[in-house]
């Protein structure tokens, strides 16, 4: 496989790298955690004026109109500065309801595009396939949705909120306002700062041009497993990084602790993690990119998210000892962010179990996706 970007792709990693690296600083980040803080807004403005809140979404929207290897990219730097902002969920939502969404949505993904709106999503492993926990009934003004949904980021900031929604044994997303009578938010803070928020449903009412087109799960999905695949490829790149910093100017017995092997070897398990991390996802972006089947590997780098997350997380945390502990020392925050990834993710069994499912279903996996295709043209 070529990693090769191109000057373009290259150019976006580096202004997103810049803005990210540049803001969220050692000092930043700690007095970030000590004022108990939720989203960066300042960050948030920053990515409106750069334009990285809309990488994905369509020209004719108002947005830059590239694909997912470079909002990966984007994502991957904000991962590893530990950016709390809510950019892959802001344009997927914003570039779903510009592919799926009825002409009434329309304003709204413009809205998005020029920054002055906020967007969010649902999502958890359940809603992949039919068993989304809202569920809706057809009446005559359109749709009435009851149930619960938790955690859902960003919910209380946000102007709008997509759903999955359970209708006709079909997962269908729906736009509400989070202002709609008989939705009730109760709001709360993940382990590594980002803002939640429980969703109640009662009784809400929805018209028909709120549901998206049935294709928009499909497109959906594999995007937002992308996406969270890809934050965590930047926060173990970062936490890395930084533990070879650490490692290489621990004393200990006279020399620098990353000369013993016990600790190369750990790093160097980690470094191998990493790296079938990354092909995993610049695979899935390349599919997504070229509309080619990537239900499997989507799947797939969802896992290796969850165990490289998992694995890269704890070894750094040994190696550093004490340190790996201390709050007031940084390394601890990425592994609080790993775990927010896995548990949004669902985790590697749960992933396993649909990956199986999946291919129960359908056993075509890369080159043969291509050449059912082939045949068919």
């Amino acid at each position: 496989m070529d990693f090769t970007l191109s000057e373009e792709q290259t150019a976006i990693a580096d202004m997103a790298t810049s803005l990210f690296t540049d803001t969220c600083s050692d000092d930043f980040l700690r007095d970030y955690d000590e004022a108990g803080q939720g989203t960066m807004m300042s960050l948030w403005q920053a990515c409106v004026e750069t334009g990285l809140h809309g990488v994905i979404i369509p020209e004719a929207s108002g947005g830059i109109d590239l694909g997912m290897t470079e909002l990966s990219l984007v994502l991957q730097a904000q991962g590893g500065a530990l950016g709390q902002v809510p950019l892959w969920r802001h344009q997927l939502v914003a570039t779903a309801l510009a592919k799926f969404g009825a002409s009434e949505l329309q304003a709204i993904t413009q809205t998005a595009a020029a920054g002055e709106n906020l967007l969010t999503l649902a999502f958890n492993l359940v809603n992949t396939h039919s068993e989304a926990r809202l569920h809706a009934e057809k009446n005559d003004a359109g749709y009435t949705l009851n149930g619960l949904l938790q955690s859902v980021a960003v919910a209380g900031l946000a102007d709008f909120v997509l759903l999955p929604i359970t209708f006709e044994e079909q997962t269908r997303w729906a736009l509400i306002d989070t202002t709609t009578e008989g939705l009730t938010l109760t709001k709360g803070q993940m382990t590594q700062g980002e803002e939640v928020a429980d969703l109640q449903l009662n009784n809400v009412v929805i018209s028909d041009a709120a549901l998206l087109d049935n294709a928009a799960n499909n497109w959906l999905v594999p995007r937002i497993l992308a996406s969270l695949a890809s934050l965590q490829l930047g926060v173990s790149e970062a936490q890395i990084k930084k533990t070879v910093e650490y490692v290489s100017e621990r004393i200990q017995f006279g020399r620098a602790i990353g000369t013993f092997q016990a600790v190369q070897m750990t790093m160097a398990d980690t470094k191998i993690a990493l790296e079938a991390l990354r092909s995993s996802v610049w695979q899935l972006c390349y599919r997504l990119d070229n509309d080619l089947g990537c239900e499997h590997e989507a799947f797939a780098s969802a896992w290796q998210a969850c165990e490289a997350g998992h694995s890269i997380g704890h070894k750094a945390q040994h190696v550093h000892g004490g340190f790996g502990v201390d709050i007031s020392y940084v390394i601890y925050r990425y592994l609080y962010w790993s775990r927010a990834i896995s548990l949004n993710l669902g985790g590697s069994p749960a992933l396993l179990a649909k990956l199986g499912d999946a291919l129960t279903e359908n056993n075509k996996l890369g080159w043969k996706y291509d050449l059912e295709e082939n045949n068919a043209i």
